[in-house]
């Protein structure tokens, strides 16, 4: 049986909180030259075919929200957040009001598919491409339209705990929605702050990279968890501690210029992979994956979906 008939068939469905499908891979395009044709089409299919029930579409900075709400708008199960992430809050400047109007606008004009206010939050491991105090100042400011538009919040928080949490809990009334911190690498302790604060944690492969990951993971409560691939980067490579746990291997090429339409590029992830995420997850808490599926399943839809 095929793999993707053997997903549909156990009657699993996902929901891919973080894809970055307006990424140029996505089109063929790596460093800045094309090595195969845009395969959009057949990176979406494939991850239909394989349970993917919902994927949302993270938006980083403003410039790019038009982009992902015009992929959005070809399928009813395609969603979008709004946010500037944290390493590009610069763009705020030199005039932050009329940014921020900007986005005020764009979230108004389309409240049906923005189902979230982010990429946000703080990045203090690539600080060369903004400042710490900006990306405070921003972090903050986007903490706003949470509050107005009665939104959840989709966070990034990446070597900056303290100061992550000091805004957020200084802000905990514009917090009305919750939220999700994606892409969670850290520890056990600021995992347990970050869910006694009320929100969700966001685990792909970059969270399961090390036994220290993985001991993590396995003390995350799973009606506080959520999966995402944050494709097409994160993936589960062979490398990371979490790889001997995963049970479905897709066809894929080594090379970029060999592209086939019926395989998936070493080193590029994709919606599909959250198959591999889950079955790392369900290892390490000792739990089918089925069970799982249903648990991260109703949790993201009570966040995003349910209003």
């Amino acid at each position: 049986m095929k793999i993707a008939e053997k997903f549909l068939k156990m009657g699993l469905r996902f929901i891919d909180i973080g894809a970055n499908l307006t990424d140029p891979m996505f089109q063929g395009f790596y460093g800045g030259s094309q090595k195969h044709p845009a395969d959009l089409d057949r990176v979406l299919d494939r991850a239909w075919q394989n349970g993917l029930d919902k994927i949302i579409i993270t938006v980083g900075t403003l410039n790019e929200f038009d982009g992902a709400l015009n992929l959005a708008s070809t399928d009813s199960r395609l969603y979008v957040t709004m946010g500037c992430h944290p390493t590009r809050c610069g763009e705020f400047e030199p005039d932050p009001d009329l940014y921020y109007s900007n986005m005020c606008k764009s979230i108004e004009a389309n409240h049906n598919r923005v189902v979230a206010i982010g990429e946000c939050g703080l990045d203090y491991d690539r600080l060369k491409f903004c400042p710490k105090e900006v990306q405070k100042v921003y972090f903050e400011k986007q903490l706003e339209l949470a509050e107005q538009f009665q939104l959840p919040l989709f966070l990034h928080c990446r070597s900056a705990h303290e100061d992550f949490m000091e805004i957020v809990t200084r802000n905990r009334s514009k917090i009305v929605k919750g939220g999700v911190v994606h892409s969670f690498d850290g520890t056990s302790e600021e995992a347990r702050k970050i869910i006694d604060f009320g929100f969700y944690i966001g685990l792909n492969g970059c969270s399961l990279k090390t036994e220290e990951n993985l001991k993590t993971v396995q003390e995350i409560p799973l009606e506080k968890i959520m999966i995402e691939t944050d494709c097409p980067w994160c993936g589960i490579r062979p490398s990371h501690a979490g790889s001997k746990m995963v049970k479905t291997r897709f066809p894929t090429i080594k090379k970029k210029e060999k592209w086939a339409a019926d395989q998936l590029i070493d080193g590029r992830n994709e919606p599909c992979h959250l198959r591999q995420v889950i079955e790392v997850i369900a290892n390490v808490h000792n739990e089918p994956v089925e069970k799982l599926a249903d648990i991260f399943y109703e949790n993201t839809i009570n966040l995003f979906f349910r209003k």
